[in-house]
């Protein structure tokens, strides 16, 4: 392996899009959550996917490894080049290619965002609706086979890509999957790279699957007595078949860090965040249905937002939890974690890790896509804190077996990254050794995103 030959290499390609700066490498290095600072020897900014090819087949030949970055926002460390070797920042790949309105799709490159996304398609009736929080690029979203609060009503990022173009780790370009709605044709290799976190390739473009605008849209966010009562409410809900576009949990500790953050004044109590979508008459008929729903299990405190400026203050509170968490226990920082269990199992799920953070003397106030049983935990910690370091990580490994026990999976939308490499062969047990022999198949010098979603054999 040679870095050194590598670099030297990409520059006569890339001239000034290639930079060894200790500032460019120290932006590459950071992330959101807890992880030490990992930089790169050297950043590389592609504008092609002609260009990513050059990059590839050079480090191949130089063993030279290569980690793919979007926006960095990532919370299991996935954009972290912790072997060095080169950062491929794709911001600059960031064009709108094309827009079918009739097909409802649309073709990007993987560095545009999924806001400007829809700040282009906005004259268009249409919307890419998938939701992460963050303003993550949509390759990097993809990458990370990522969903959010929409997710119950429009699915992941699995269920919106119709297409990839894609970069193997010699530098082959493919293209994987069609405009066509559905295909019997051989491998799903776009499922294959959705979720592969750049571990079998790079992705430089991908085809979206697009939506209507709702007519319209009602928000709104009520209380609950306890946490099992707005699970309740949510596990009937999704069984009555109310048609909801986001219900989201947040937890009374959660609520706290709101008020800290936002200088709110909600009651610390568990809350549910929901939102309609449909025709005028369709949304308040399921506004009517889910607050006399919520009633019968003790919900109170409701406040509509119909306005659009008061959604999306209500929203930007939600999206901002991770923020907002940093404002309990000022000085730490987030170790961010998740898990997703069968709505049924939800209630006991979180009950377990409410008792468990207490028992551990952590602050982990909890947030959840409860829609399809999904929920996160941002533990607060002091990296310099070796015992209580010990005692979150106690934390995730109970929360991961609690999850494999009910039925469920480690994660359900952060990924693997470095976090939860260690639950790897606890959840899939013998069908590691596909994952690794599509790995070697795919990567054999093991250059894309060394390190990261699969334990060593």
């Amino acid at each position: 392996m040679s870095i050194d030959k590598a670099i030297g290499a990409l520059g006569q390609v890339l001239g000034g899009r290639l930079t060894t700066s200790a500032a460019e490498r120290d932006s590459h290095a950071a992330n959101e959550t807890h992880f030490p600072p990992a930089p790169p020897d050297a950043v590389a900014y592609p504008e092609t996917a002609a260009e990513v090819s050059a990059i590839l087949g050079i480090c191949s030949a130089h063993g030279c490894p290569v980690t793919a970055r979007g926006a960095g926002s990532a919370l299991e460390g996935h954009h972290l080049p912790i072997r060095g070797g080169i950062s491929l920042d794709m911001s600059r790949m960031d064009r709108l290619l094309q827009v079918n309105a009739e097909d409802m799709d649309a073709v990007v490159q993987p560095g545009l965002t999924r806001e400007a996304l829809n700040q282009e398609l906005r004259a268009t009736g249409l919307f890419f609706p998938v939701d992460p929080g963050a303003n993550a690029t949509l390759g990097g979203m993809a990458a990370t086979r990522a969903s959010g609060t929409t997710a119950v009503r429009y699915g992941t990022m699995r269920d919106n890509v119709l297409a990839l173009e894609a970069v193997l780790a010699d530098g082959r370009i493919i293209r994987t999957g069609s405009r066509a709605r559905k295909s019997s044709a051989g491998y799903d290799l776009t499922r294959l790279l959705i979720g592969s976190e750049g571990t079998l390739a790079v992705i430089t473009e991908l085809t979206l699957r697009l939506h209507g605008q709702p007519e319209a849209v009602s928000a709104a966010t009520c209380r609950f007595p306890d946490a099992e009562a707005a699970v309740g409410t949510v596990i009937a809900t999704i069984q009555m078949g109310l048609p909801m576009a986001r219900i989201e949990l947040v937890d009374e500790v959660m609520v706290k860090g709101f008020n800290l953050f936002h200088g709110s004044a909600l009651p610390e109590a568990p809350h549910l965040f929901v939102e309609f979508h449909g025709s005028p008459a369709g949304v308040a008929e399921q506004a009517e249905s889910f607050g006399t729903l919520a009633r019968e299990y003790g919900a109170e405190g409701f406040a509509w937002a119909d306005r659009p400026e008061d959604r999306t203050a209500l929203w930007a509170m939600r999206h901002k939890a991770h923020y907002a968490t940093g404002a309990l226990e000022p000085g730490k920082r987030t170790l961010a974690t998740d898990v997703c269990v069968p709505i049924s199992a939800l209630a006991e799920a979180l009950r377990t890790a409410q008792a468990d953070s207490r028992d551990l003397g952590l602050t982990a106030p909890i947030v959840g896509h409860v829609g399809d049983g999904n929920f996160h935990c941002g533990v607060r910690v002091d990296p310099a804190d070796t015992a209580e370091m010990d005692r979150a990580a106690e934390f995730t490994a109970r929360l991961a077996r609690t999850a494999l026990a009910l039925g469920g999976t480690v994660t359900g939308e952060h990924g693997v990254g470095l976090g939860k490499i260690k639950f790897m062969e606890a959840e899939h047990g013998p069908a590691l050794w596909a994952m690794r022999a599509l790995k070697d198949a795919l990567d054999p010098g093991n250059i894309l995103n060394p390190g990261k979603m699969l334990p060593p054999a």
